[in-house]
Order: C-alpha cells, then sequence, then structure tokens
C-alpha cells in the first residue's frame, strides 16, 4: 500500500496538465500513487494523460461529470493510506509529500499545509499560518478558520480509512463542493496536524470555474451553496461537538456568498436568511461580532464592502 494516493481531476487543461503531474513526479518522496480523472475532456487532455509512462500513475477516462464526481472516482480507486486532492491547474513544491509524511507519527485523521497563491503574471502570495499537532477537530476547526482557504479540499491530507469510514463524497453536480464537505472532515476528526509548510501553488485562472464571472453561473453558485449550507447545518447536529464556531462559519461564508447576486435575486436570498434563521448562527459573544451582527441583519452587502477593505 502506497502512502498517497494523489487524486488529480483534469477537464480541458491541456495547458496545464503536464505541469501539475510532473510537480507530483518530481517530488522528493516517492511513495505514491497518482490517479489522473479525466473528465470527459474534449481538448488534449487525454492524450497528455495517456502519454505518461511512470508506474505510479493510472489515469480513469470517464464521461464529464464535474469535479465532484472526478474527485469521488478517484477516491474509489485509492488504495494510500493518505488521500490528497491536487487541482490539474495547480502544482507542488518538491518537498511537499515529504514535510507531510514527517507529521504522521501521531497517526492523524487530518493533516493541514499551507498555500501560495499564484496569478497568470506568476506573482505570488504566501499565505503563512502557526502550525499545530494533536488537535481534536474541533480545535483544529477554531484553529484554521482564522487563516484562509478553510474550506479547500486540496489543503489537506486525509486519512483513507477515516475517509470512507465516515462515507464522505462530494456532492455530485454542485459548485462549491468543498464547501460542501471539508468543514465536516476537519470536525469530525479524532486528531488533526497542521504544517507550516507552504507547498501548494493555487494558480488564479481568469477563465476558471470559480472566476468566470457569467451570471446565471453566479446564480448557480449561490444556490448550491446555499445548499451546502443546509446539508452541513443538518449534518453537524449529529457530530457531539461543540457547534457553535462551525455553525457560525458557514453562516459567515453564505451571508457573504449571497451579496454576489443582484437586485431581485438578492433580496430574495437576503430574505431566505432570515426564514431560515441563518444570521442565527453567526457568534455574537465580543462587541465586535455584535457589531458585525447588527450590520450583517440591516444589509448583508454593507457589511461584505466593509469586511473588504
Amino acid at each position: 500500500m502506497p502512502k498517497f494516493s494523489i487524486i488529480m481531476p483534469g477537464y480541458n487543461v491541456e495547458d496545464y496538465i503536464e505541469r501539475a503531474v510532473k510537480s507530483v513526479l518530481n517530488q522528493s518522496f516517492s511513495d505514491y500513487e497518482l490517479i489522473i480523472v479525466n473528465d470527459g475532456s474534449t481538448d488534449k487532455t487525454k492524450d497528455i494523460c495517456n502519454s505518461f509512462k511512470d508506474k505510479r500513475i493510472s489515469v480513469i477516462h470517464k464521461k464529464n461529470g464535474g469535479l465532484s464526481d472526478a474527485r469521488n472516482e478517484g477516491v474509489k480507486k485509492a488504495k494510500g493510506e493518505y488521500i490528497i486532492f491536487i487541482d490539474s491547474d495547480d502544482f507542488w513544491d518538491k518537498d511537499l509529500l515529504k514535510e507531510i509524511n514527517k507529521s504522521l507519527d501521531n497517526n492523524p485523521d487530518v493533516v493541514r499545509f499551507q498555500i501560495r497563491e499564484v496569478d497568470e503574471n506568476n506573482n505570488k502570495k504566501d499565505y503563512p499560518e502557526s502550525s499545530f499537532k494533536s488537535k481534536s477537530g474541533e480545535e483544529a476547526f477554531s484553529l484554521i478558520t482564522r487563516y484562509h482557504f478553510v474550506e479547500n479540499a486540496w489543503a489537506y491530507a486525509i486519512k483513507r480509512e477515516y475517509y470512507l469510514k465516515e462515507k464522505f463524497e462530494f456532492k455530485k453536480g454542485a459548485i462549491h463542493e468543498d464547501y460542501g464537505l471539508t468543514p465536516l472532515i476537519i470536525i469530525k476528526a479524532n486528531i488533526v496536524n497542521s504544517i507550516n509548510y507552504i507547498g501548494y501553488n493555487y494558480c488564479i485562472r481568469s477563465n476558471s470555474i470559480m472566476t468566470n464571472n457569467d451570471y446565471n453561473k453566479v446564480k448557480k453558485k449561490v444556490s448550491d451553496f446555499y445548499e451546502h449550507y443546509l446539508y452541513l447545518n443538518e449534518e453537524i447536529d449529529k457530530v457531539k461537538v461543540d457547534k457553535t464556531i462551525f455553525k457560525s462559519f458557514i453562516a459567515n461564508s453564505l451571508i457573504l456568498k449571497i451579496c454576489e447576486l443582484k437586485g431581485k435575486d438578492y433580496k430574495e436570498y437576503k430574505n431566505k436568511l432570515k426564514q431560515d434563521k441563518v444570521l442565527d448562527n453567526v457568534l455574537s459573544d465580543t462587541l465586535s461580532r455584535k457589531i458585525k451582527k447588527i450590520i450583517m441583519n440591516i444589509s448583508p452587502k454593507i457589511y461584505s464592502r466593509i469586511r473588504s477593505k
């Protein structure tokens, strides 16, 4: 059994996937398998995937089903002790697996590592964090939510046995699938570590799913986000942990998300927030949080503008 199963979905990424694959093959730690899932690409992605001859690589070709479906298919094939996701337009620094492996002596369910943002002009921004070890999922979630990239699945190594036992699965056909699953992966874990090594390069593309500003897609994103919120809010009630920070985090995220809408769409979702009592979950245990909650109740968009300054 390899130490790591690396799952790399790809859809029409002919300009990026070779860089991503090479960043895995160039790792200084070599006990891994790489599972590439070609999700029905219509460009040269399939041919590029088939060109890799390294014995650690296996390729799945499937009909297009979206990122969630591709990841789920990769998990089914995985045999490693830990699962790590990487998007096919991103890439790793060479010591990422080595640094993760060094943190496994306490048998954690989840290991978090750190992110570097890279834009199309190769401008880079690191997001350093303080490391921690042997925290419960509840403790870890409280610490992680102070930082960026909380729910991004590719910021974690996850024990496969734990992942399968909890029957984790990304929701097929939904955007923002990470928001709908990763918070549960963190908080339900028995042991969580976080290392301060910045080894994942998150590449921002102007034509990616998450940066596409087509308004119909914006509405789809918000709709899916709301469904994820309802699911998370229901699932966390089944877990015996202090839920206050978790519920406040998912509520804050949703409140900010609806601010991407316009006109009557925004008003509709603002009313839904009230109907579903989303704002009740936002923490107000300090003066600053009380003020923030008051502003949110008046207008999420005003809060969003203040927050972005």
